[in-house]
């Protein structure tokens, strides 16, 4: 039943984009994300469906759609030039087979960046894009929230739609992800048109808050404890009650701890003492041993590099009795071990250029986003509040995925790249729409001339 009505939604899809190209694109948005090819066991699994909807969206804007007011920004420019780098590197990799496999979703993934923001004409579209992001994830949050409640979390256990552990049903990655979309929410349930506020809007934001806040507690993730705490000291940048925010989020603290479960509690504390932990000291072993591949490839070894590492981890433990304290230490050879971190992934699969590369865009990302809140912020017109703080949520989704990817190897995160497109189609749109807005505030400051006597 599951199959046949994911079947018939998709279906319903492509028809409704005859008539309006650009819903492909909000379709190839929801495929990417939540992908139902994986959630189904029939007719879709046997489908390439995230390929039909990808060459349907470009289709559709290729030959149905307006192009009078696309621009080609300085950062899709960028992204081309990282796709292009990418591919150099992915017919030199040191693994060709493995980097192949993994360049099969990445160039979809930066093309479709690419792509994106020529689509963003209107305001209209921003945000259908930005609501079908945030529905299409809460689908994977909900569920694992839900499921956290039920008491069925734990760190590599708690299970979404489907037992895969790749894209955003991987633990770390979804605890970033629903943190990183709580400003965008916000943003909806405030400004949203498609959806006006009301109490119903609210209501639904309250409570799909609350289990994108559940989601690091369901994975144990150490990631999301470390996005939330970064969120909540952002937010209060632009707040205007800081001091009863700062009690209210004490006091909410206070009132959880008593109900995380042991396991939660004692995954957290190894946070503070990462030798106790043999994760936390593989990752930084990894590291270590990609800082000393790249003195060796400075341009990388392309996709999977991780593959050729071999590492000895010293993990040390500490069991007190009475006054005795035993510190025991075990020395771990392993190997082929992944990055676990954006950054490192980055520098060892791309080297020193794709990581200048992929930060830059970043960067240039964060600096426009403050731009765009800084130019808006103080207009006051009727259609003039709501492009401040959708580029202030931005800019904030942007920096928890940036703190996250310290220690998630999610550099190249579809999710993430489309946010990217986000910022490019709504830094191109509103650098549109600015010198409309020069010239009315230049003709309101205008002062009128008074009537000479000799006219009179």
């Amino acid at each position: 039943m599951i199959d046949l009505c994911l079947t018939a939604f998709l279906g319903f899809y492509l028809a409704l984009g005859c008539k309006r190209p650009f819903l492909w694109v909000l379709a190839y948005l929801y495929v990417d994300i939540v992908a139902p090819q994986l959630i189904s066991w029939g007719i879709l699994s046997h489908i390439p469906t995230s390929l039909i909807f990808f060459a349907a969206a470009f289709t559709g804007w290729l030959f149905f759609d307006d192009k009078s007011d696309s621009r080609f920004t300085l950062r899709q420019g960028l992204l081309l030039l990282l796709l292009l780098y990418c591919g150099y590197t992915t017919m030199t990799a040191d693994f060709p087979e493995a980097a192949a496999e993994k360049w099969g979703w990445v160039w979809k993934a930066l093309v479709f960046a690419v792509f994106l923001p020529l689509t963003l004409r209107t305001r209209l579209r921003i945000e259908a894009v930005v609501l079908v992001m945030v529905l299409s994830a809460s689908a994977i949050i909900i569920d694992g929230a839900v499921k956290t409640l039920a008491g069925g979390g734990g760190y590599g256990t708690l299970r979404f739609f489907v037992d895969n552990n790749t894209g955003l049903y991987e633990g770390s990655i979804i605890s970033c992800v629903a943190i990183a979309i709580i400003p965008l929410i916000l943003w909806l349930a405030r400004h949203g048109t498609i959806f006006p506020p009301d109490w119903r809007v609210w209501s639904f934001a309250g409570a799909l808050i609350f289990a994108c806040a559940l989601i690091p507690v369901g994975t144990q993730a150490r990631t999301g404890l470390v996005c939330l705490m970064v969120l909540a000291l952002l937010m209060l940048r632009t707040a205007k009650r800081r001091l009863l925010i700062v009690s209210l989020m004490a006091g909410a603290a206070l009132v959880a701890v008593p109900f995380l479960p042991d396991s939660y509690t004692a995954r957290m504390s190894t946070i503070e003492n990462n030798k106790s932990d043999q994760s936390a000291s593989t990752r930084l072993a990894v590291w270590n041993w990609t800082l000393g591949y790249v003195r060796e490839h400075p341009f990388g070894g392309g996709f999977d590099v991780y593959l050729a590492n071999n590492l000895k981890i010293e993990t040390v433990q500490a069991e007190t009795a009475g006054s005795t304290t035993i510190v025991s230490k075990q020395v771990i050879q392993d190997g082929s071990r992944a990055f676990h971190s954006s950054y490192f992934e980055m520098l060892g699969e791309q080297g020193v250029p794709g990581l200048l590369l992929w930060l830059t865009i970043q960067f240039l990302g964060l600096a426009q986003m403050e731009v765009l809140r800084r130019r808006w912020r103080k207009c006051t017109g009727a259609d003039e509040q709501w492009q401040a703080p959708l580029a202030a949520a931005l800019q904030l989704a942007q920096i928890v995925y940036l703190v996250g990817s310290i220690f998630v190897g999610i550099a190249f995160q579809p999710f993430i790249l489309m946010v990217i497109g986000v910022q490019c189609g709504v830094w191109s749109y509103l650098r549109r729409t600015e010198p409309k807005l020069a010239r009315r505030f230049a003709g309101a400051r205008r002062v009128p001339e008074r009537p000479s006597l000799a006219a009179g």
